[in-house]
């Protein structure tokens, strides 16, 4: 009894220290990431490798786009300075190795919340920043009007998304043939569609959307009605820094609560002198919430004097600003009939 109380002891003490090992060993990659980010200088974002409206290098090779105006916004909430962050594009298969190894602080690209994502990938989603769904897009000399006509189709596909999974479950409900075709990139995805090797190419609408940009005709292709999912997408980062997850939350909430008090760009200046208690949390005036992040008082005053709002952030990369022009859809405000806002500043 005596040498099995004693093995038991000692097992549960060597359990004990290497889950201290494991511990320790994550520390450093998971935590702090807020401090490393300041001593480093500059903030590493994962963006998608090009996909219009959301993340693309302009003709000087300067990244643009409503995912890439929030890592800017993140910056400029950081630094006072929205130029002070590093763009790693990422394909699908690539995206969360990157987010876990620390090659990247915060991964700002269209990737779908799930609960496998969130309990299996040691990442945390933090808010959502665009309401999406799948569809399907095809050219119009095929004559299909709908997904449900498709009868033995070949589907192109980004690899290691949900695309794959939820066409592959819209299919196998409905009884389609088809023939999966899956690919690690985008420019991949375009290239065989687009060569006439697919007869679809499905992902979430609004890629679809700025991915027909890319094409050589894009009046040649439309996008068909289904939707086939939910695709509530937005930023990620690692578990074990709530430090850093609160602050990329709340700065998309910041967006969003200047958007529904009308705070812009151009105005957010004047904005300080606002009698508005809202305004003046949101601003730093009558609030230290920024200070609490581990930022400065007037953190949010700084994202919006640089980015602007949600609202304008959308029209000059996705709506009618934007060679895009998607409607916004249940990305308005909750006042408007959509389905975004910001918990209070309170």
């Amino acid at each position: 009894m005596t040498l099995a109380k004693s093995a038991s002891t000692a097992c549960a003490a060597v359990l004990l220290i290497l889950a201290g090992g494991v511990a320790s060993a994550q520390t450093p990659s998971s935590q702090n990431t807020l401090a490393r980010i300041k001593e480093r200088g500059v903030l590493e974002c994962g963006t998608n490798q090009g996909v219009p409206g959301f993340s693309m290098p302009d003709s000087q090779g300067r990244w643009t786009g409503f995912d890439v105006e929030f890592c800017r916004g993140l910056a400029a909430a950081i630094f006072d300075d929205p130029n002070k962050v590093r763009f790693s594009p990422l394909s699908s298969k690539d995206r969360f190795v990157a987010l876990q190894s620390s090659q990247i602080d915060v991964l700002a690209r269209q990737t779908t919340w799930t609960i496998s994502r969130e309990i299996s990938q040691g990442l945390s989603f933090t808010a959502i920043n665009y309401y999406d769904g799948q569809g399907f897009l095809v050219r119009k000399s095929l004559g299909v009007k709908s997904a449900l006509e498709f009868a033995g189709a070949t589907v192109c596909v980004p690899q290691g998304t949900t695309s794959e999974l939820n066409a592959a479950d819209y299919f196998r409900t409905n009884n389609i043939r088809y023939q999966m075709v899956a690919f690690a990139t985008v420019d991949e995805v375009i290239k065989a569609y687009e060569s006439g090797r697919c007869d679809t190419y499905t992902t979430d609408m609004s890629a679809l959307a700025g991915s027909r940009f890319l094409m050589q005709n894009p009046d040649d292709h439309m996008i068909l009605p289904e939707v086939i999912s939910k695709e509530p997408l937005g930023p990620w980062v690692r578990k074990a820094d709530p430090q850093w997850f609160d602050i990329v939350r709340w700065t998309l909430f910041a967006m969003l609560s200047a958007e529904e008090l009308g705070v812009t760009q151009a105005n957010v200046q004047e904005m300080l002198k606002s009698a508005n208690p809202e305004i003046k949390r949101l601003l730093g005036v009558d609030s230290n919430y920024g200070e609490t992040l581990g930022l400065t008082r007037d953190w949010a005053f700084r994202i919006i004097k640089h980015m602007g709002n949600y609202g304008e952030s959308f029209e000059r990369n996705l709506g009618s600003g934007s060679r895009i022009g998607l409607p916004r859809g249940p990305n308005r405000m909750w006042n408007a009939g959509g389905l975004q806002y910001s918990p209070p500043f309170r």
